[in-house]
């Protein structure tokens, strides 16, 4: 394309923490530009965010439904290109839906949908469509998780043994819900979030990063899901035993009430030769251990990465890249 990506977003206005990643990361590469949005369901506040956000009055939109039929009347070139949603769980579908079969391209923060019947829809709209769909599990845009992927892909550890993955958080650990905090209140409430809570908002996460990496499919689990904070109305936590498609076993933990914690998701992967373990708080580091030789230390940027992983690296080793720039990456990616 010959000009920059426009984009329109749905959500994200004052106060919401994914909708400023998003953009953050949209502009990171200079190919897109954000023009239009309807950025709350509060029509004031939607213009209020347009005004901070320097969108000209005329493209921020009272509802998406609006957003997406206006915008599709523009000439092409005027008009978005991309829709991105960074809205709760609860109206991912229908903008995803609307914009698809309106002929825009769509970036939808995960998870994909409120339930499994509108997963179901979305993907049949989709079969249909040309449109590409992008869902940001935005840890799979890391170097070095693209590092450890191509490992496995080229079976420098063998075949695939057990996979352990955690993601602790300890900021569910009281009843913040009840002090209205809006990042609580809509994650704990099952009219918004559905019916998973710590599962569904970063279990999610520790699913989706355990088969990118291996590649495998989980084919059976055991679950043992908790609400572990009287009052809350969905689980804070939850320790999954699992099986792969190749036989493998796996172990998954995700919890909101692990005090003291802040967001430390990590994985470890073993096959015949070795192990390695990645962790997002040290994100630029991959420690691979041998069955029959010394620990080896990946480093984000090093001349010794697959392709994979330098061609998902801006900077020189030594300089730390981190959540944004993976964000960033899922952007660039579908602007390509």
């Amino acid at each position: 394309m010959s000009r920059k990506i426009k984009m329109g977003m749905v959500g994200g206005g004052q106060g919401a923490f994914i909708g400023a990643v998003h953009r953050m990361a949209a502009a990171l590469d200079g190919q897109i530009e954000l023009v239009a949005g309807a950025f709350s369901s509060d029509p004031e506040k939607s213009r209020i965010s347009g005004e901070e956000l320097f969108i000209h009055p005329s493209r921020v939109y009272r509802s998406y439904e609006e957003m997406i039929l206006t915008e599709k009347t523009l000439p092409e070139g005027e008009r978005i290109d991309l829709v991105s949603i960074v809205t709760p769980n609860h109206v991912h579908f229908g903008p995803s839906k609307m914009a698809i079969e309106h002929g825009f391209h769509v970036v939808c923060d995960k998870p994909l949908s409120y339930n499994l019947e509108e997963a179901y829809e979305l993907q049949k709209v989709l079969k249909n469509s040309d449109r590409i769909f992008a869902l940001t599990h935005n840890y799979t845009g890391y170097p070095m998780v693209k590092q450890a992927k191509q490992m496995v892909k080229h079976g420098d550890l063998g075949k695939i043994r057990k996979v352990v993955v955690e993601y602790p958080q300890g900021w569910l650990s009281t009843l913040l819900e009840a002090t209205e905090q809006k990042q609580a209140a809509w994650r704990t409430d099952p009219s918004r979030s559905g019916i998973a809570g710590a599962m569904g908002d970063i279990g999610t996460h520790a699913e989706n990063l355990a088969e990118y990496i291996t590649g495998l499919k989980i084919s059976e689990l055991c679950a043992d899901i908790s609400i572990l904070v009287p009052g809350r109305l969905l689980d804070d936590d939850g320790n999954v035993l699992l099986r792969f498609d190749n036989g493998a076993r796996g172990i998954l933990y995700a919890s909101q009430i692990s005090a003291g914690e802040e967001n430390n998701l990590r994985i470890r992967v073993y096959g015949e030769k070795g192990g390695f373990e990645w962790s997002q708080m040290e994100p630029n580091t991959l420690t691979v251990r041998w069955a029959d030789k010394p620990v080896e230390v990946y480093r984000t940027g090093s001349y010794n990465l697959y392709p994979e992983a330098l061609a998902h690296t801006r900077i020189p080793a030594g300089h730390p890249e981190g959540y944004l720039e993976a964000f960033a990456n899922i952007y660039r990616n579908v602007a390509k």
